[in-house]
């Protein structure tokens, strides 16, 4: 009988401990509509259009109702167990990156690198879902009460995997953070269901991402050439490799020439062990690199760029 409880005991605590391994990270982040009306934000032009988006930065050092609002979401989600990354100390962060970085320019062009706030938040944060919290504070004669609109976004995909919207009510002495609360805790089992069953089918069957196969133009080969022992076009080769590096083999090749292949909904593994025994995780950059090292066992010369976190592309033929 101990046995046996201690087996039960045993069993309940590896699934206990599995499932907190499957909690994604978040971050709540203002939602676009949130920072640019309340003039939190960042116009400029771009190739002739002008272009206006969330300044994060100012936004938490001026409201301070956002600031409490944030950090009361945040204590909600870790309250249920998903670990959490900062907006602040992710800011922070990226303020370090871009002072480092602020030298980093083209070798042929001399143009500095594009990236817009989210998508280089996004890939310093490395969060796996980013909570969009959109809310306004509204009055009913002396009484107060929160509007909210909050939005689950896949990091890597930016699809909607969880989203909940409603309003609390009135109340005279509640500060903001206690209105949004009350308001959301309501919603907040349906809302974390839906992040979690995102999380889990992330894991039984991988992180989607996209993945583009170019050709420089002074090659000299393409898509269509061949290479190793048996001749094989390389474009089929490279599908061999998708088919067998993907998890259970889900992938899409939407399009393709001699010149280019554009592979959508690829499902990369979560985590991987590498060579030394040690589980590491997977992110697109780590899984399109091992293409790149397995074609250069081939002779072919290639560049790997990131376009944010859920799209890279391999430029064959030099770096």
């Amino acid at each position: 009988m101990k046995k046996l409880t201690f087996t039960f005991i045993f069993i309940l605590f590896v699934l206990t401990g599995f499932g907190q391994a499957k909690k994604p990270v978040l971050m709540v982040v203002p939602s676009d509509q949130y920072c640019i009306s309340r003039g939190y934000k960042m116009v400029f032009q771009n190739q002739g259009m002008t272009q206006t988006l969330p300044d994060y930065k100012t936004a938490m050092q001026s409201d301070p109702d956002l600031r409490l609002v944030i950090t009361k979401m945040g204590q909600i989600m870790a309250d249920r167990g998903f670990p959490l990354k900062d907006l602040e100390q992710e800011l922070k962060n990226l303020e370090q990156e871009r002072a480092e970085s602020s030298m980093l320019t083209s070798s042929s062009s001399g143009s500095e690198m594009a990236e817009s706030p989210i998508d280089a938040l996004k890939r310093v944060a490395k969060a796996d879902i980013i909570l969009d919290l959109d809310f306004d504070i509204k009055r009913q004669g002396p009484q107060k009460y929160i509007v909210f609109n909050l939005r689950g976004l896949d990091a890597y995909t930016a699809k909607q995997v969880a989203g909940v919207a409603g309003a609390g009510n009135p109340s005279a002495a509640a500060s903001p953070e206690l209105l949004l609360e009350e308001a959301v805790l309501s919603h907040m089992d349906n809302f974390n269901a839906g992040l979690q069953r995102h999380f889990d089918d992330m894991f039984a069957n991988g992180r989607e991402v996209k993945v583009m196969i170019r050709v420089w133009a002074n090659w000299g080969q393409n898509l269509e050439s061949e290479f190793g022992p048996e001749s094989k076009e390389l474009s089929e080769i490279i599908d061999d490799w998708f088919f067998d590096n993907c998890v259970q083999s889900r992938f899409n090749l939407s399009d393709a020439s001699e010149n280019f292949m554009r592979f959508e909904q690829v499902r990369i593994p979560m985590m991987r062990t590498d060579e030394r025994g040690r589980e590491r995780a997977v992110d697109t950059r780590s899984f399109v690199s091992d293409l790149r090292k397995y074609l250069s066992g081939m002779g072919i010369t290639s560049k790997l760029y990131l376009r944010g976190l859920g799209e890279a592309w391999l430029i064959l033929g030099e770096k």
